[in-house]
């Protein structure tokens, strides 16, 4: 599974994964001064944007007798980076509920979005994105357009 940006300013950057992260998930970088990402948890307000590829950690290459470019080796179980996009992205990702067309968006558990609600949320650090899914999102685990900070 990936994510393809409708438009975005500037080209991703690419970070290493601590944990598997899901092309089309919002994503944080990991804490205590690591240099490593993974998957956003819900009303995060560390997030550096959304993945664009699956990757997983490679927990060893000591031993590997298949060897990169092995014709019958599909590489991307390989892959322990994935390229990140934000800045004015505009993506498809997941949401976590029902959201109307234009609302503020935060991190849900899993990467996903949900909608920021004034009043309720009080935080502005948590606000990711905007729904930008033409007509809204009618209902959760729904893969639709938002812009991400």
């Amino acid at each position: 599974m990936g994510a393809l940006p409708h438009y975005q300013f500037g080209g991703p950057a690419n970070y290493q994964v601590s944990a598997l992260v899901t092309g089309g998930s919002l994503v944080v970088a990991d804490g205590g001064g690591a240099t490593t990402i993974s998957t956003a948890g819900a009303a995060a307000i560390n997030v550096l944007g959304v993945a664009v590829d699956d990757a997983s950690p490679i927990i060893s290459q000591a031993g590997n007798t298949t060897g990169y470019g092995s014709p019958l080796l599909d590489i991307s179980v390989l892959r322990d980076y994935t390229a990140v996009v934000s800045g004015g992205v505009d993506i498809h990702v997941t949401y976590a509920a029902a959201a109307t067309f234009g609302v503020l968006l935060k991190t849900a558990a899993n990467g996903q979005v949900t909608p920021w609600v004034s009043g309720t949320d009080t935080l502005p650090a948590t606000i990711v994105g905007r729904c930008t899914q033409p007509g809204g999102v009618l209902a959760g685990a729904t893969v639709a357009r938002a812009r991400i900070f």
